[in-house]
């Protein structure tokens, strides 16, 4: 906690963050702009993931978008049987389910079989492959290797995967989230109490509890709930709150947070001010690359220069990046 993120929008490039894996590739430099980068990771213009929600949506295998996944339906395999759950249910990150009055969690729900949610209405069947653990101030965060089955062939394909098809781990979240993009509504959060997310690392959802906004924390007596999908915002630079994605790949912005979980030590060039409903204003220092003109016209050219009211992160921009 405390330390601070230099975030390269760049996918492809990606290094671990915190606990999982991720796509290994070229590392970050170890400069930008004259300023030590530090610990870096890459943003992108998805969500969630890739085979979930990212380029690969009407890949090969999964026809559709899985936005959700069901606590209701769920089975553990037996002996030649499978043994409906009694009750399902998230602590923190950590799935926890009731079969024959007995409490299974980690380990105990490999092979747990689910029912994803796919964007069109119909069903997926999700399997649960392995679980691990995070590690000192990340113990309360649990990943899971999850695959989805083929209803054509009956084969099992992993749910997250890099741009080579690498398998990636999922992170679990409370409810779902509103994968339209330029729409009133578009990247919100919704609070559904019979789904939850699988959040695929490498991408927003992930990512921003790998920086330390833990939706299930709380800092200060301050939840990170709502910090958590500001960080999806600025991850994405969805600059109008309405799901659009603004990134680019290559360019690099720092964040710093109101509670602290990260700081400022780049004397960079302010962006942007973030809430859970997107930019609440930016400057002309962004990541884009054309005007992002909202609706509401939210350019304001002293954004930045301190918390404003109702922000909860300051993004900048590298000065060399700065026309």
């Amino acid at each position: 906690m405390g330390a601070r993120h230099v975030v390269a929008a760049a996918l492809g490039m990606w290094v671990a963050v915190g606990c999982g894996t991720e796509e290994a590739g070229e590392l970050a430099p170890a400069t930008v702009g004259g300023v030590v980068a530090g610990l870096a990771s890459a943003n992108g213009p998805t969500l969630n993931g890739r085979n979930v929600n990212g380029r690969n949506v009407n890949g090969p295998w999964m026809n559709g978008m899985l936005v959700s996944v069901r606590y209701a339906g769920a089975t553990k395999g037996g002996m030649n049987v499978a043994l409906p759950m009694q009750e399902l249910w998230l602590e923190g990150s950590a799935i926890h389910g009731l079969l024959r009055g007995e409490e299974l969690s980690g380990t105990d729900l490999v092979h747990l079989h689910l029912v994803g949610n796919l964007e069109d209405g119909s069903t997926l069947p999700l399997r649960i492959d392995g679980v691990s653990q995070g590690s000192g101030v990340d113990q309360d965060v649990w990943s899971y290797d999850v695959s989805f089955q083929d209803n054509k062939t009956g084969a099992w394909h992993p749910i997250c995967t890099t741009a080579d098809g690498t398998a990636l781990k999922a992170i679990p979240l409370e409810g779902t989230w509103n994968y339209k993009q330029g729409v009133a509504g578009g990247g919100s959060k919704v609070h559904d109490t019979s789904v939850f997310t699988f959040a695929c690392d490498g991408a927003a959802l992930a990512k921003c509890v790998r920086f330390g906004y833990k939706p299930w924390h709380s800092v200060g007596g301050v939840s990170l709930e709502d910090h958590h999908q500001a960080c999806t915002r600025l991850i994405r630079a969805d600059f109008c709150g309405d799901g659009t994605s603004y990134t680019q790949d290559g360019n690099w912005v720092n964040l710093y947070d109101t509670q602290r979980v990260q700081t400022d030590s780049e004397a960079w060039v302010a962006e942007a001010e973030w809430n859970s409903e997107g930019a609440t204003c930016f400057t002309s220092h962004t990541r884009a690359t054309a005007p992002v003109q909202c609706a509401d016209g939210r350019l304001v050219s002293t954004c930045g220069a301190k918390f404003s009211q109702n922000t909860l992160i300051i993004s900048e921009t590298p000065p060399s990046a700065q026309p």
